[in-house]
């Protein structure tokens, strides 16, 4: 965004993005180009503090987690323990029953 002071006048532009290109566009001068260029500003600063609040709690939401993540791993440990145990064996991803030797 740019507010630009041309011949004691401001000038507000915002630049718009069409595909791959860059483009200005015209927003307004004086008053309207100062009441536009600070009301950008502000959802600007809205827009970063929403984002550092997301990452903040993306980050609460991992702590949280963790010992869950670690429990389940546990538990996969031990169901495949007890599956061995029990005479069962992987085959092509897949629990099969081992069959027994006549």
């Amino acid at each position: 965004m740019a507010l630009e002071h041309r011949a004691g006048r401001s000038y507000y532009y915002r630049h718009v993005r069409d595909g791959e290109k860059v483009r200005k566009e015209y927003v307004g001068a004086g008053l309207v180009a100062e009441l536009a260029s600070e009301a950008d500003r502000a959802k600007r600063e809205r827009n970063a503090a929403e984002k550092g609040r997301s990452g903040r709690e993306f980050e609460h939401f991992e702590f949280l987690m963790a010992p869950v993540l670690e429990l389940n791993h546990a538990a996969g440990v031990l169901v495949r323990a007890e599956l061995i145990v029990s005479g069962y064996h992987r085959h092509k991803g897949e629990w099969r029953r081992k069959h027994e030797s006549a």
